[in-house]
């Protein structure tokens, strides 16, 4: 493979996501805000994306992993992503992905920031966060000790997410039991998924008056709001934004 001078080959991703962070991605934590950021994860479709940005949703999520049944490349090629235009911030999604590799598809995609959803070392995170905004994924059981797992993560991430222990890549669909997060101060914006669905509001609203909702930044929902793998029902989305603003 030819070497890839990789500092000019995401040079335009860097700057949109440095942009991203001064802005929109490192804002106010829930608290101060007033309110949940949506990201929609799994999108397969530029016309749904296009209309999740005129809801309002704050980001889009593009799996990249190509074990996953929502991987994008089955339905979307890099140029259709790459111009997709609006106020909507593009996520890829990206498991143990080779460096050179996820930073050439953040460019060819024009992603704003990158979730790693792997085993990725802090020195990997580390590495990428040079380039493009990275949100490190920690999948958590039952008896996890949170503050254990992300410690080594603070300097090499831009934000956590929080997602429900599996033995599969990408997402489970499940929920993890939220009061392992009860009393923690976690210290830097972080994304809660797993398995989140519409019958979830009242549950989001009370985990919003816990101390850890303080960095609590964005809330992640994928297959609980799907018509089947990658399609998403807009009408259910627009709903539960919603209530869960309300």
């Amino acid at each position: 493979m030819k070497e890839v001078d990789i500092r000019k080959l995401i040079e335009p991703a860097r700057i949109m996501s440095e942009s991203l962070n001064n802005n929109q991605a490192t804002g106010a934590p829930f608290r101060e805000r007033g309110g949940f950021r949506i990201k929609v994860c799994g999108l397969t479709d530029v016309q749904q994306v296009r209309q999740l940005n005129d809801l309002g949703i704050e980001f889009a999520g593009f799996n990249f992993y190509p074990r996953s049944p929502r991987y994008v490349y089955k339905k979307m090629p890099a140029t259709s992503i790459k111009k997709i235009r609006g106020e909507i911030n593009k996520v890829g999604v990206f498991v143990n992905e080779d460096p050179e590799e996820l930073l050439r598809t953040v460019d060819e995609c024009g992603l704003y920031l990158v979730q790693l959803h792997g085993d990725e070392s802090p020195r990997y995170c580390e590495r990428i966060s040079n380039y493009v905004g990275v949100i490190k994924v920690f999948r958590l059981s039952e008896n996890d000790n949170v503050e254990w797992k992300i410690k080594d993560y603070y300097d090499a991430a831009d934000m956590f997410m929080f997602d429900t222990e599996s033995i599969a890549y990408g997402g489970s669909g499940k929920k993890f039991d939220w009061k392992i997060l009860q009393g923690l101060e976690i210290k830097k914006p972080f994304f809660l998924a797993g398995g989140i669905s519409a019958e979830d509001v009242a549950e989001l609203q009370n985990l919003s008056k816990e101390k850890v909702a303080k960095d609590l930044f964005a809330v992640d929902i994928n297959s609980k709001f799907e018509l089947a793998h990658g399609v998403k029902d807009i009408d259910l989305i627009k709903s539960f934004r919603t209530r869960i603003l309300t």
